[in-house]
C-alpha cells in the first residue's frame, strides 16, 4: 500500500494559506477521483482509492504542522507500510511558487513538518514532492508569511501545478520512488528537446 501524506495545519482558519499547499494538493486529488476524506480513530483524515489496480491511500493529519510526524508513524502501522512507500507533500520556501520538484530523502530543510516525520519514523527515508511558495518576506517575517493565504491570481497557477504532481504521485503509486524519478526524467528531457526545437532556425525546425 502506498502512502501519500499531505503536511498542512488542521482547520477553515489556514486551509488557504501557503504552509497548507500539501492539504490542497490532497484535496485537488481526492476531488479528481471523486474520493471523500474519512475521520480515522487516530491522529488523520483518509481516503482510499486505486489507479489502475494499485491501491493507495490519502492522509492528512489532524494535528497541526509541527506534529505531522505523529500520523505519518500511524498511518504506516495501520496500512501496513514502510517509509519508502511514504510520499509527502509539503511547502518549500526554496522553491519559486508552484515549481514542483521530487526530494529522494534527506534532511528537514528547516520544516518543521518533515522534521516531526524524521523523528517519529526515526528516518529520513521517505520520498517527498516539494511545492514551491517562494520566499516574498522580509527577514524575520517566515512564520507570518507561510502562514498567509493564497491569492486568488496564484490560485490557477498553483492548481495547473497539481496536474502535473497528480501524474508524478500516480506513478509512485503504481511503482514507487524510482518510477517516479524515471517519469520526471522524462518528462524534463522532453521539455528540454521542445525547447531546444522552438529557439531552432525555422529551417531546421520540425
Amino acid at each position: 500500500m502506498r502512502v501519500i501524506l499531505g503536511i498542512g495545519n488542521p482547520g477553515i482558519r489556514y486551509q488557504n494559506n501557503r504552509h497548507n499547499v500539501g492539504f490542497m494538493f490532497l484535496d485537488y486529488l481526492a476531488k479528481s477521483y471523486s474520493l471523500e476524506f474519512t475521520t480515522s480513530k487516530k491522529s488523520y483524515l483518509f481516503a482510499e482509492a486505486k489507479v489502475d489496480d494499485y491501491e493507495f491511500v490519502l492522509v492528512k493529519p489532524t494535528t497541526f504542522v509541527n506534529n505531522s510526524g505523529l500520523a505519518a508513524i500511524e498511518c504506516l502501522n495501520d496500512f501496513n507500510a514502510k517509509p519508502e512507500d511514504l510520499l509527502v507533500i509539503f511547502d518549500d520556501l526554496n522553491l519559486e511558487p508552484t515549481r514542483i520538484r521530487i526530494k529522494s530523502y534527506g534532511g528537514g530543510s528547516g520544516h518543521n513538518g518533515i522534521l516531526s516525520i524524521i523523528h517519529h519514523l526515526n528516518s529520513v527515508k521517505f520520498p517527498r514532492l516539494r511545492i514551491g511558495i517562494g520566499r516574498n518576506f522580509e527577514h524575520g517575517r517566515m512564520a507570518e508569511y507561510v502562514l498567509t493565504d493564497i491569492i486568488d491570481e496564484e490560485r490557477k497557477s498553483f492548481y495547473d501545478s497539481f496536474q502535473g504532481g497528480k501524474i508524478l504521485a500516480e506513478e509512485f503509486v503504481k511503482g514507487g520512488l524510482q518510477c517516479m524519478l524515471n517519469l520526471n526524467s522524462k518528462i524534463i528531457n522532453e521539455m528540454k528537446t521542445q525547447n531546444a526545437n522552438n529557439n531552432a532556425p525555422d529551417e531546421i525546425k520540425e
